[in-house]
């Protein structure tokens, strides 16, 4: 299981000692969200911010672009030295051209889908992506609760991978703790995001060490 604490929920009054727990945690990647306001209605962290982020981070940098219009900043994604690169399926009116350039600029192609969208639109598509995430639940803030039915899309996506005998990652972010990590997990997950469970936690490098020892696959 790859743990990706969203820098979203971070103290940004002393984010550099934020990305430093992390660099020193057993996470596996940084999870950036980036909102415009537009498709989702908030705005969390531009370029500059982006930057002092990439300058200390130890860790492959997962950006999910909550965004309009994502395809005009691949290449400043990729000039930041971004790992994976998101884009909701709602946003991109050209997808596979999308999902070339992201790969074209040598990272790793993803597609967010949101909670009303079905997985199975991603079907024609998904042997070119590297990854899916799953929201569960409705982008733009942190701290929201898990919707119950992001299982049943998880196992619904996990059956087409199969299928289709793909190696493509299933990411989920929302909600996610103990409990509901492990739900997804044994569902088909690869990769979960944490936010607030991690970053309001007495203790969140010990957290993260806790997510990773109990939360395991089960097939």
């Amino acid at each position: 299981m790859i743990l990706a604490p969203s820098i979203l929920s971070a103290d940004f009054l002393h984010l550099e000692r934020e990305i430093e727990l992390i660099n020193q945690s057993e996470a596996d990647w940084f999870h950036l969200d980036v909102m415009d306001g537009v498709f989702v209605p908030n705005i969390s962290i531009g370029f500059p911010v982006l930057k002092a982020i990439a300058k200390i981070a130890a860790k492959p940098l997962d950006a999910h672009l909550m965004i309009v219009e994502p395809e005009k900043f691949i290449f400043q994604f990729r000039d930041l030295g971004v790992y994976s690169l998101n884009v909701h399926y709602e946003a991109c009116l050209h997808l596979n051209s999308t999902i070339a350039k992201i790969k074209a600029a040598g990272m790793k192609a993803a597609v967010t889908l949101n909670p009303h969208t079905p997985v199975e639109l991603l079907e024609d598509i998904l042997d070119e992506l590297d990854m899916v995430l799953i929201m569960s639940v409705n982008p733009g803030f942190g701290g929201q609760s898990f919707i119950p039915q992001s299982i049943d899309k998880i196992l619904r996506l996990k059956e087409i991978i199969r299928r289709k005998n793909l190696n493509t990652l299933i990411e989920v972010d929302g909600g996610i703790n103990l409990e509901t990590g492990k739900q997804v997990v044994e569902a088909g997950a690869d990769v979960l995001v944490a936010g607030n469970f991690l970053f309001r936690s007495n203790n969140p490098q010990a957290m993260i060490t806790q997510m990773k020892q109990k939360i395991n696959y089960k097939l």
